[in-house]
């Protein structure tokens, strides 16, 4: 278990690579270009409410859903100049307003029908700087 968290580019490799497949499968499966915009989320946000309905157990869909979450971090991070912080093989973000944010976590809400990934990057993005 890792006691120091890892910072940029070491703990960003495994998610940069997550996202990067998510935006590969996703043009060459489903048609779908994601180009790490915000308004790119309400397509997860609806690819990921299609997959509950019809009825995956998560067990199936658990790498999809981490390529989800770790595509909506990186478009946080190229909004927000956010870094990758990685403990114990957890993967989540770091606003430049010291505020923790879990992507992955919040992909996995989403299947469960408690999330979004789409507000998750609106509410990031807001977040007012501490002073």
């Amino acid at each position: 278990m890792t006691t120091q968290a890892e910072t940029r580019p070491s703990a960003a490799a495994k998610p940069l690579r997550w996202a990067a497949d998510t935006v590969a499968t996703m043009r060459e499966g489903a048609r779908l270009r994601l180009d790490y915009s915000a308004q790119s989320l309400w397509s997860i946000d609806r690819m990921i409410e299609g997959i509950r309905r019809e009825g995956a157990p998560e067990d199936a869909v658990r790498q999809v859903l981490r390529g989800f979450g770790a595509y909506t971090g990186e478009v946080i991070v190229r909004q927000t100049g956010a870094e990758w912080w990685a403990t114990g093989g957890d993967h989540w973000i770091r606003t430049p307003d010291g505020r923790l944010w879990d992507p992955i976590d919040e992909a996995r809400r989403c299947y469960a029908g408690h999330g979004s990934l789409r507000l998750l990057c609106r509410d990031a993005v807001r977040a007012e700087p501490r002073r």
